[in-house]
């Protein structure tokens, strides 16, 4: 079977789009109540009792761009899910906008919603939602079959969808004989066959044992690196949300609390709400070489300091935890290179442990 090459449509229009710093997702005063259904009661006497309700989403406000992982961290029932199933129009907002590329989603009529959801959109579960009397292959290809793909295409894109995931030796295995990681490699592999611009992930790996599902971690920073989809990720967990976001969105009781990266967060969180979470997350596990690299040299009229000769050098999203033993075996300082091999500057000891410190940065010389 002809290796198909997936992802390169969305990789080239995140690359080479001349409108980098232009939003590709933007949501605005985005709201939603539920309204209680009315009793026999209230529709006899419908002006005795005005409609009651419950409000999911209470006037959020944020922006995405292109090649981005977003998250929205919240606890159960802070209204995370009702945002992103707004965003693909499972459900509509009683009040806000969305856009996408510029185009209004909530105006969307039923063909271009169709068309946007088939297209645009993909979304991946935390149950998996594979169907369980089809094969792997044709489970990852059914999005194309849909859009009426010719099924020798259909199913070389979705064999090496599958070998991207880490099962393209089992392509025609049925669900029952999977994992729970391996399912949502399936799901994972499903949504990059469709070639998909945005995925929105609904807390895909809560239901996976911590093993598995710090491997599912690093195999979607894997995969963002080489496809550079647009990501919505919800997840309850704030060390995942860490690990996996460029910007994180946390959410409390419908209303959005603070918006930022992983050292906002951590370096000022915006009130004691967000003080109690950050306060149990582990720092050697988030806070990344290049982040600290980058911060060490601002404002130094030189530049940043470069590594030496024969220096150790790692790349710019090396966590912490993995230089501990480099300088455990006496190591002075470690070098870090972006993802094109160009330095960005150095790290000590000194700069590890005061990163890691509860006072964080503000220890760092």
């Amino acid at each position: 079977m002809n290796t198909v090459e997936l992802g390169t449509q969305a990789t080239d229009r995140a690359v080479n789009a001349n409108d980098a710093d232009v939003p590709f997702i933007r949501v605005r005063n985005l709201t939603k109540v539920f309204l209680a259904r009315k009793s026999k009661r209230m529709r006899l006497f419908p002006g005795r009792q005005a409609a009651k309700g419950f409000t999911a989403v209470n006037d959020v406000s944020f922006e995405v761009q292109r090649g981005q992982i977003f998250v929205i961290m919240g606890l159960s029932g802070s209204g995370k899910s009702t945002i992103i199933r707004m965003v693909n129009r499972l459900i509509d907002a009683s009040d806000g906008a969305i856009s996408v590329g510029g185009k209004d989603v909530c105006s969307l009529g039923p063909t271009e919603l169709r068309a946007y959801r088939n297209q645009t959109i993909n979304m991946v579960f935390q149950h998996f939602g594979l169907f369980p009397h089809k094969s792997l292959i044709d489970n990852v290809a059914f999005g194309l079959k849909v859009r009426g793909v010719d099924k020798g295409i259909r199913e070389a894109k979705a064999a090496e969808a599958l070998r991207l995931v880490g099962l393209g030796d089992r392509i025609h295995a049925m669900p029952d004989q999977l994992s729970g990681g391996m399912k949502q490699r399936v799901g994972l592999a499903r949504a990059l066959a469709t070639d998909a611009e945005i995925l929105l992930m609904d807390e895909p790996f809560s239901a996976l044992d911590p093993l598995i599902r710090k491997e599912m971690q690093e195999l979607l920073i894997k995969l963002q690196r080489n496809f550079k989809k647009t990501i919505i990720f919800v997840t309850h967990d704030l060390n995942e949300a860490m690990y996996l976001g460029d910007r994180i969105m946390v959410m409390k009781q419908g209303k959005d609390i603070q918006n930022g990266t992983a050292l906002d967060l951590l370096e000022a969180p915006a009130d004691p709400y967000i003080e109690e979470f950050v306060a149990e997350v582990d720092r050697s596990r988030v806070l990344t070489a290049g982040l600290i690299a980058r911060h060490r040299h601002v404002g130094q009229p030189d530049g940043p300091v470069r590594p030496s000769d024969g220096a150790e050098r790692v790349s710019e999203g090396t966590v912490l935890h993995e230089l501990l033993p480099v300088f455990a075996a006496g190591a002075e300082r470690i070098g870090v290179v972006d993802q094109q091999g160009e330095s960005i500057g150095i790290v000590t000891a000194e700069d590890v442990f005061a990163a890691l410190s509860p006072k964080g940065f503000s220890n760092a010389s």
